[in-house]
């Protein structure tokens, strides 16, 4: 069991202790607190607390207490206090003394000058007998991306922020100066008590784990103000650290800020964050290299940080981790410079899956069979991206849920890398069995597979073009819900045949009209207030329904339900995924 040193401790105790030798460790963030909102939020919070109603002699130095938060940290192989939480708050907490020891060290009176001593040994570390060495600081950053670091560390060396400094270290340091002057004008007669109060009546509670990936999960667990860590994070420190072995900090600065940019543009995940999507992604080209069949899946820090993160110390790992994020970016533009027309429209039905796998089993598919220029061949990659439509459609109905999907698809993956064929030969579909399946599926509106199946329909017809992927899609019932007294058979209702992908700003007025009334919205015949006219379907197939019928009923949904099932079969068989 891990174990943890947990006390609740005053910023002077834990600042002026001689043990404590804080690090801001490469694979955090940047400085990113701002002197109008947090700086100024800390400065009127402490001040408020010590000098309560703005009277200095209504605080009680023997009981008052404000508590600042956690400070989670591990002791790091060099003996520093590696800081997983709490480096924002330990930042600015040192800018803020710092700016109170430049101010005090202009004043010769004993309570200034025992301030003034007190402020030095939270900010420098000690000899022997006490007296700070100055040229030794209680904390150092080795932040990957932050390039301002060193003006931190200037700042807290010098007491000078000038104004040509602009990075929010100084900017921070110059509004805590600000204040300070502001004070002392103000109050002259509290000065003294201010930063008396803020070191030994305002508490911290240090959380010292045993190691990082303990201090990481407390940090998860207690973290609510802001996101915590990410994997991707920890595995930024080990690229930096590679690439600074070989002289190559800044270039690979450079390129890491531009990976991470594309992440944010083009990847949503559920879990975690846009990076961390990349690192997925990435993992299961390399899981299936290793010839890893297994369906349970490591989590991603575990996978990578093996043999001491072997998989991304090398010359390789970052290069293709920016052609797989430069592939999807092509694939989320619809870039027709890199993709024909065809394979646009299947990447856009494949969008629309029952679940995600079929993106890292297309970014295996990428890593394996890209060329120099990273592209693909269009033949080879289309009849790729039908059969893995055809089988993920058909699994999940015959197989629901994605933990199943993984048994086949991380087979799949391996013979991908090893340049097989993807066949699916263990998992084929019997016909009967399946269209038997189809017709006594429930194909609700809440369950994905409904909307997977009426986009694969969709674009069935080959006169659909793909759609841009910002366009808002909802289900709609062609024979409105509001007429179901009109039914025989009310379950008709729901069925395939009686629904249809629809433009959400078009199904908000549609939903509940007669088919007459309908087909005017589907083929854009109607106006705005303005008098302009409304845009019509994107959708092929409503359009032609609107041309071709004056009425859509019972007989109409049964006989487009059983084309559209009939149709899923015959397009497993064209794939090949049926048993003959």
């Amino acid at each position: 069991m891990s174990k943890l040193n947990v006390d609740q401790r005053t910023i002077f105790d834990l600042f002026s202790d001689r043990k404590s030798d804080f690090l801001i460790p490469d694979y955090q963030r940047p400085y990113a607190w701002r002197s109008d909102k947090e700086c100024q939020t800390l400065w009127d919070d402490v001040f408020s607390f010590a000098f309560p109603e703005n009277d200095y002699t209504k605080f009680d130095s023997d009981n008052d207490e404000y508590y600042l938060g956690p400070i989670v940290t591990f002791k790091n192989e060099d003996g520093k206090m590696e800081i997983i939480d709490g480096q924002q708050r330990l930042t600015t907490l040192m800018l803020l003394l710092r700016a109170f020891y430049e101010r005090f060290g202009k004043m010769k009176d004993e309570n200034s000058i025992n301030t003034r001593d007190n402020l030095a040994l939270c900010i420098w570390k000690t000899n022997e007998f006490r007296k700070p060495v100055m040229d030794k600081l209680k904390i150092d950053s080795e932040v990957a991306t932050d390039n301002d670091k060193d003006e931190f560390l200037k700042i807290l060396r010098t007491g000078i922020a000038t104004e040509e400094m602009r990075s929010k270290y100084a900017q921070n340091y110059r509004f805590f100066q600000s204040k300070i002057n502001d004070f002392l004008i103000e109050y002259p007669t509290y000065f003294a008590y201010f930063p008396n109060r803020l070191l030994n009546n305002c508490i911290l509670l240090p959380i010292e784990a045993d190691n990082q990936n303990t201090a990481l999960r407390i940090f998860s667990t207690l973290n609510d103000r802001g996101m915590p860590l990410s994997d991707a994070d920890i595995f930024k420190a080990q690229f930096y650290k590679y690439y600074k072995s070989k002289g190559q900090k800044d270039e690979f600065i450079t390129r890491w800020r531009a990976l991470e940019d594309i992440c944010g543009k083009y990847f949503r995940p559920i879990y975690g964050t846009p990076t961390d999507e990349l690192f997925s992604r990435y993992m299961y080209y390399l899981r299936a290299k290793q010839g890893i069949k297994s369906s349970t899946t490591e989590a991603l820090r575990k996978f990578y940080e093996r043999d001491k993160y072997v998989l991304l110390n090398n010359d390789y790992a970052l290069y293709e981790l920016e052609s797989l994020a430069e592939f999807w970016k092509s694939v989320l533009d619809q870039n027709t410079d890199v993709f024909s027309d065809r394979v646009l429209r299947r990447l856009y039905v494949l969008n629309y899956a029952p679940n995600g796998m079929w993106a890292y089993f297309v970014s295996v598919y990428f890593m394996t069979n890209k060329n120099n220029d990273g592209l693909l061949d269009d033949e080879s990659f289309y009849v790729f991206l039908n059969k893995i439509t055809a089988f993920i459609w058909a699994y999940a109905v015959s197989n629901p849920g994605v933990n199943a999907l993984r048994t086949p698809i991380y087979a799949e993956m391996v013979n991908v890398v090893e340049h097989r064929d993807v066949t699916f030969s263990e998992w084929l579909f019997d016909p009967i069995t399946l269209r038997s399946q189809l017709d006594n599926y429930s194909f609700g509106n809440n369950r994905a597979i409904t909307k997977s199946m009426l986009t694969w329909w969709a674009f069935n017809n080959e006169e659909q073009p793909w759609i841009d992927y910002e366009v808002n899609f909802e289900i709609e019932h062609i024979l409105a819900k509001k007429r179901i007294g009109e039914l025989n058979n009310a379950k008709n209702l729901e069925l395939l045949g009686n629904k249809s992908l629809l433009e959400k700003k078009i199904n908000i007025r549609a939903s509940d009209y007669r088919f007459s009334d309908k087909l005017k919205y589907y083929r854009g015949e109607m106006f705005d207030r303005r008098q302009n006219k409304k845009e019509p379907t994107k959708i092929v197939e409503l359009i032609e329904l609107a041309n071709s019928h004056s009425d859509f009923v019972e007989s109409d949904i049964i006989n487009r339900n059983d084309t559209i099932l009939a149709s899923f079969i015959d397009y497993l068989r064209k794939n090949g995924l049926v048993v003959e």
